[in-house]
């Protein structure tokens, strides 16, 4: 166990800054604004990173330390020692409190706020230890943990389960792509599915004997963007990137449906439609509303003069995934779009800045997507909004903001406005 560290020097050096700052007379007021839908606001610059949030709840990092508050990031209430701080990539709060948090390639638990942590050793789809793999480059681990979407739990048959899929290959280095789950609240944390060898996201220079991704499984993939649930049917649904690379691999843009059998611990997947980059089934962002599934389009990739991108905000039956004759186009997007988080009729999509021409781009609808408002956040800059986590209980939305859509910059929160009547 890492116990905390209570260091009154540092904490009372923190206090005088912060003091010195606000005496100087520099505004310690972050940027915020309105639209005619919602409420926006960054988090304050000098605070910790806020990189998840449950009900009151916070979780935040920087410099070598990670922190806890109990009233939606006003103030911090638990702060601890954790070395690799800046490498944090993903977290997640449990109902029972517990928090699961990972860095690029290691993933701890914490059962008592954060007052102390372990390391996690999540364990392969045949019950062994997996651990990751030693990177020829030392500064290029690969991306475990880092996920796209920010609704990472469940309740399942009356518990709670915890579900995510890695998106990588990106930066960082080459690793394998899996579907992540636990059932008992971040004390096990186990593999639900492993994508195959793609020998286009190996390290340089390693023998094919020794590329990473399961050795039984012929589906090939880049990354994960989405996994979510479906409780009308008690199935899983997750979405995959990134194209038909024609050189061997496949198609590497996949529907997976799984179903899993809590009795025994494991879980049946299969396919349900692939294609390539121009076509909606690249795509994220799934969610699921009385038994409809919603996703967004991330088509790209190779076209003709004479095609069009297969873009758009869709709804269908989950049985009619597959069958583009009987989905229903919500909102006909002109970019590609990655992300999107639903609840309780609302609807919150930030757009991507690197193919999107506005800055800081939001789709935003109040009504399961009968009206929609479309918003550039210019002041923000250049940026690209991920892992959009349910509203905390002050009602505030939350995202990561990116540069260059993987570096991290600031956090956005969003509070719709209420319904007129």
């Amino acid at each position: 166990m890492k116990p905390a560290r209570t260091n009154f020097a540092t904490r009372l050096f923190c206090f005088l800054l912060l003091a010195c700052f606000y005496l100087s007379g520099s505004s310690a007021e972050p940027l915020s604004g309105e639209t005619e839908h919602f409420w926006y606001r960054l988090a304050p610059a000098e605070g910790p990173y806020i990189d998840s949030q449950r009900d009151s709840k916070a979780f935040g990092f920087r410099d070598g330390e990670i922190y806890l508050s109990y009233d939606n990031a006003q103030t911090w209430s638990q702060v601890t020692d954790f070395e690799n701080a800046e490498n944090i990539r993903f977290s997640c709060f449990l109902e029972n409190g517990n928090i699961v948090f990972a860095t690029l390639n290691r993933i701890y638990l914490s059962t008592d706020n954060l007052k102390s942590y372990r390391e996690i050793t999540v364990q392969d789809r045949d019950g062994s230890d997996y651990h990751p793999h030693t990177p020829k480059n030392p500064e290029k681990p690969g991306s475990y943990f880092y996920s796209l979407d920010g609704v990472h739990t469940h309740q399942v048959e009356g518990r709670e389960m915890m579900i995510w899929g890695n998106y990588c290959n990106v930066r960082h280095g080459a690793v394998p792509v899996n579907i992540y789950y636990s059932t008992d609240q971040g004390e096990t944390i186990k593999i639900a599915y492993s994508f195959g060898k793609n020998s286009a996201f190996q390290e340089k220079g390693v023998a094919p004997d020794e590329y990473l991704g399961a050795d039984d499984n012929q589906i090939v993939c880049r990354h994960i963007h989405s996994v979510s649930y479906n409780p009308a049917e008690n199935a899983f649904y997750a979405c995959t990137g990134d194209l038909d690379r024609k050189n061997g691999h496949g198609l590497e843009c996949h529907w997976l449906k799984g179903i899993y059998d809590k009795t025994a611990d494991s879980w049946e997947w299969t396919v349900q439609v692939s294609s390539d980059a121009n076509s909606r089934f690249k795509s994220g962002g799934i969610n699921f509303v009385d038994g409809k599934a919603y996703w967004v389009a991330d088509a790209n990739g190779p076209n003709t003069i004479r095609e069009t991108y297969d873009r758009g905000v869709f709804r269908c039956d989950p049985a009619d995934i597959a069958n583009k004759q009987k989905h229903t186009q919500i909102f006909p997007a002109k970019y590609e779009i990655a992300v999107m988080t639903i609840e309780d009729n609302f609807i919150v999509i930030p757009e991507y800045g690197n193919a999107n021409p506005c800055d800081c781009g939001i789709l935003f609808s109040p009504d399961l997507g009968k009206t929609w408002g479309q918003y550039d956040l210019k002041e923000l800059g250049d940026r690209s909004g991920v892992r959009v986590n349910p509203r905390n209980s002050d009602g505030w939305f939350r995202m990561g903001l990116r540069e260059k859509w993987m570096n991290r910059a600031e956090v956005l929160f969003l509070k719709p406005k209420p319904l007129q009547q």
